[in-house]
């Protein structure tokens, strides 16, 4: 099977000094490609630097479209220029086309949509985050009117929406989303990097938590530090954001950083900023445990690699933290925003050195049977699947005419 993933940022590009959602797509593809399919990574180019196609062995390339200027964007800019992409995309398609494509962000499920419409190419939509669900659940997130009134459309559209959590799939139900085109296939993990055998990173006598800020996003850190205040004989390393030496004035950080100071733990945090993905698993393996007090976790990506590196997961019961840590099995849930609570759960785990290491060898055993990137491949290609003979008997991709979206006629006038 010839299989076209889109993404919003191509695996090729320079990095754009945030830890930022999983980027799936990349992750995908070499397992895809290792059952046998033709995988081809599409994204907008977004460095001068960036070939127009590149291989990376093992039945996978990638190919970048000229959409708009040669530089990173928002999703919000980004999609301004999506039309465009759609059509570069259409043009490489009419020779050959593909027999799946696989969008992964609403701006991608826009373009792949529009270069889809009329060719009986099935579209699979994987959204990464679900911006009702973040006006709802994390307060104060700034989520676009274009992106809010898009993504029902672009989900009903789709031939089938992967959800990375139960709690996703139940949002887009909500939205109107057919509950027979969605199908839970949660974020995997790389179980050969992320492992409990390994170098462990340097760490003081104290009891070691790790807290992340994904995409240098703060939401939750607050009820953490207070937590640590709480806790007489730990230390709070946090990944992502600033580094400690280099915390800007004002800003989220500046106030977490402040508060630390106030509550008398500012000694006891360590800001680690930016960790390269080779270097997580050392981390992780130096940590009693991962906290994570956010109201919103679409994956749950953080707690999965802490878990596939035998590191127990004390988390908020949201997104795809609720489906992925066992409670009392690989960890502790919480209720979101019930800091007595963590705090409770806290003390008790730290004071338990063997159900710390009962959690963390089960924590792997979870990580590895369902989060493996070669099981998250298998349930993908499984869905391309079914979808690819629908849409070859029909002749036509997504599903009634009145949920196509077309990118061709300018939905996006808002950001104008």
């Amino acid at each position: 099977m010839r299989i076209a993933l889109i993404t919003a940022h191509s695996p090729l590009a320079p990095a754009a000094g945030q830890r930022e959602l999983p980027r799936e797509t990349p992750a995908l593809a070499r397992p895809l490609a290792e059952l046998g399919h033709r995988v081809t990574i599409y994204s907008r180019r977004e460095s001068t630097s960036c070939p127009d196609t590149a291989i990376l062995g093992g039945g996978v390339s990638v190919e970048h479209i000229p959409a708009g200027p040669a530089t990173r964007l928002t999703a919000e800019q980004a999609a301004r220029h999506m039309p465009e992409f759609a059509a570069g995309l259409a043009s490489r398609w009419r020779v050959r086309q593909p027999d799946v494509l696989h969008a992964f962000g609403w701006t991608s499920g826009l373009a792949g949509l529009g270069a889809a419409r009329d060719t009986g190419i099935p579209v699979v939509q994987t959204f990464e985050s679900l911006c009702s669900a973040e006006r709802r659940q994390a307060a104060g997130s700034a989520v676009s009117a274009c992106r809010m009134a898009l993504e029902p459309s672009i989900g009903r559209a789709a031939r089938a929406v992967l959800a990375w959590s139960g709690e996703e799939a139940a949002e887009l139900a909500r939205l109107a989303v057919p509950k027979s085109a969605i199908q839970v296939i949660p974020c995997g993990v790389d179980t050969a990097l992320f492992t409990p055998d390994g170098p462990i990173a340097t760490r003081s006598a104290r009891a070691r938590l790790i807290a992340f800020a994904p995409g240098g996003l703060s939401a939750g850190l607050e009820t953490v530090i207070r937590a640590l205040a709480r806790l007489a004989n730990a230390e709070l390393v946090i990944v992502g954001g600033p580094g400690g030496g280099r915390l800007p004035r004002s800003g989220p950080f500046r106030e977490l950083a402040r508060l630390a100071g106030q509550l008398g733990v500012r000694n006891r945090i360590t800001f680690a900023g930016e960790v390269p993905l080779n270097g997580l698993p050392a981390l992780l393996r130096s940590a009693d445990a991962m906290v994570s007090a956010s109201p919103y976790e679409p994956s749950g990506a953080a707690a999965v690699q802490a878990m596939a590196c035998g590191t127990p997961v004390v988390a908020s019961a949201v997104g795809g933290q609720r489906d992925a840590v066992i409670d009392g099995t690989t960890g502790t849930l919480v209720a979101p925003g019930d800091a007595a609570m963590l705090v409770h759960r806290l003390r008790a785990l730290l004071a338990a050195p063997a159900l710390l290491q009962a959690y963390g060898i089960a924590a792997v055993d979870r990580a590895r049977s369902r989060y493996s990137l070669d099981r998250i491949a298998t349930e993908t290609a499984a869905v391309y699947a079914r979808c690819a003979p629908s849409a070859s008997a029909t002749g036509k991709a997504g599903r009634a005419e009145d949920d196509e979206v077309d990118v061709n006629q300018q939905p996006l006038a808002v950001f104008a």
